[in-house]
């Protein structure tokens, strides 16, 4: 079978196992996605426990990281970085949509930060930096991830991390998936409703 189709199931199988979902079901017995935004990610899972949404977050990145590590091991490939970057895309596009949820997932941002760390590192690091300074500026969380997630694609061109174009569309691609999926929270930022960081919240939308 083609390395690219093995490395897109398994890497989409990885994204997709809820961990979010899961702990809260395992210590609490309850449904993340009943409470809060309905999300499965660190953020909303964090609202009804920070040791866990701490625990999501890393997790998520952790599985990105290990769709990429699965990928290096199982294929030696003449066009590696690629097929690197194919395993990073699908983990994210399998938090985003995972089967187990009915295609409900979270917004991608820990996993494509913990896939794509392994393809394109200074790049990454320069997103966190965008992350905390953007959320320092306008104590918007999501639109600290939105703006990282814009400027992953070009990041990655600029820093010469990437330099095959299918690379940078899969790469642009991931970062429109995430950007869309955070559509909800840009609506609320420009209709003032969207919770800022560390405000007190009357009713917890995000």
């Amino acid at each position: 079978m083609n390395a690219y189709l093995i490395t897109a199931a398994l890497s989409y199988l990885l994204g997709s196992i809820p961990f979010g979902y899961l702990l809260v079901r395992v210590f609490y017995r309850e449904d993340v996605r009943r409470s809060g935004s309905g999300n499965i990610g660190a953020t909303n899972v964090a609202r009804r426990s920070p040791a866990l949404g701490a625990a999501t977050l890393l997790l998520d990145a952790g599985k990105g990281v290990t769709a990429v590590l699965v990928t290096k091991s199982l294929f030696a490939n003449p066009q590696q970085n690629l097929l690197w970057t194919t395993a990073a895309f699908f983990a994210v596009v399998g938090h985003l949509f995972p089967v187990w949820l009915k295609f409900r997932g979270g917004k991608g941002v820990a996993t494509g930060l913990g896939a794509f760390a392994l393809i394109a590192p200074k790049s990454i690091l320069c997103m966190v930096g965008i992350f905390v300074l953007t959320v320092a500026i306008f104590r918007y969380v999501s639109l600290g991830s939105v703006a990282a997630a814009a400027l992953l694609p070009i990041l990655a061109w600029a820093l010469h991390e990437s330099v095959e174009p299918q690379q940078l569309v899969l790469l642009a691609a991931a970062s429109m998936l995430i950007i869309w999926k955070h559509r909800q929270n840009l609506r609320r930022i420009a209709a003032g409703t969207e919770p800022k960081v560390g405000a007190k919240r009357q009713k917890d939308k995000r």
